[in-house]
């Protein structure tokens, strides 16, 4: 990995012992460098939070929480192969991912210019050279992708609906939920095998899961 030249702000160094004792919780290993880029990344996001109202939350120890740990949860539990991030808001799960997994390609797509240019500079200032950020709307988007993730959609089914003509034919999608959503899950079982990880987010006390459907 190429050697990055960012700069932390006080309060965000503040916070590296925090992010270490999450990634160990996770089992994660990442380098001081990627330690730099996650903090970098959540400094750049709330500092272009102020113009450009990319994300409700403007405290850095609640983003940290629920914006990077959370996104960190799933990267143990990621299928390998080229991964797209559906309605990637600021780049949540997608930069994430690209940060802790330098060999893996990821695709943010949003239909939001403001939060694609976001990714497009924060990108750039990491050097994240396997992230590439796209501003469409997914049917618009022409890829196939062995992993489909997304925090977005609010709906399984509707996730559902709108990725599976961009997975690849052995392809995974890979739904981050808050609860597990039993219901929507039995509506789909007759068309995709379906697995849940249990996700322990660190330092947030709410249910996460990771659904997986391959067809």
């Amino acid at each position: 990995m190429a050697q990055i030249n960012v700069k932390l702000q006080p309060q965000y160094v503040k916070l590296q012992p925090q992010l270490q004792q999450a990634l160990s919780e996770l089992k994660l290993q990442l380098s001081d460098e990627q330690q730099l880029q996650l903090l970098y990344y959540l400094q750049q996001l709330l500092f272009w939070n102020k113009a450009y109202n990319l994300t409700a939350i403007k405290d850095d120890q609640q983003a940290l929480i629920k914006h990077i740990f959370d996104s960190l949860s799933i990267v143990p539990f990621l299928p390998a192969g080229d991964l797209l991030d559906i309605g990637t808001g600021a780049g949540l799960p997608a930069v994430i991912v690209a940060i802790c997994q330098p060999q893996r390609a990821v695709t943010a797509l949003d239909s939001n210019q403001k939060k694609i240019r976001f990714i497009k500079q924060v990108g750039s200032e990491l050097g994240l050279k396997n992230l590439t950020p796209v501003a469409s709307r997914i049917e618009a988007h022409a890829g196939s992708y062995q992993v489909i993730t997304s925090r977005a959609f609010a709906s399984l089914v509707d996730f559902v609906t709108h990725s599976q003509s961009k997975l690849a034919d052995n392809g995974i999608i890979c739904a981050m939920k808050g609860i597990e959503p039993i219901d929507e899950i039995q509506a789909l079982q007759n068309e995709w095998k379906i697995n849940t990880q249990v996700l322990t987010v660190p330092e947030l006390h709410e249910s996460r899961h990771l659904i997986y459907l391959q067809r």
